[in-house]
């Protein structure tokens, strides 16, 4: 059974930053795309950056472009999402999604290809 847990959400202002991470365990293989997802009250999750398991192929939002960085620690099987230069746009819960991918250079964006999800990490920017 394929589990993934986010931590490193909080409080923090606006023009700051925070790390997020995602690690996964129950995965027999490597082979997993990672993305990262969020939700604000009241609106759909939306993606926000993924990652291929092979090939370091990422996907960013528009929307944090530049401010966001995905990235892997293959030895810890654990995803990052640094975010810097946060808005109060930015709050929501995050989460963290897994796939299985052969290819390995998937970077998948579509919400709906994602299987394994964890439970979510509240960030909250204050202006």
């Amino acid at each position: 059974q394929v589990q993934v847990a986010e931590s490193g959400g909080g409080l923090v202002q606006a023009g700051g930053s925070l790390m997020l991470s995602c690690a996964a365990s129950g995965r027999t293989y490597s082979s997993y795309a990672t993305g990262w997802f969020r939700q604000a009250p009241g609106q759909e999750r939306e993606f926000v950056a993924a990652i291929s398991w092979s090939s370091g192929d990422t996907n960013y939002a528009d929307s944090v472009k530049g401010r966001f960085t995905i990235f892997k620690d293959d030895a810890k099987d654990t995803v990052y999402l640094q975010m810097h230069s946060l808005k109060a746009e930015d709050t929501a819960v995050y989460y963290c999604a897994t796939h299985f991918d052969p290819t390995g250079r998937l970077a998948t964006t579509d919400i709906h290809e994602y299987k394994y999800w964890g439970q979510g990490t509240q960030v909250t920017v204050s202006s």
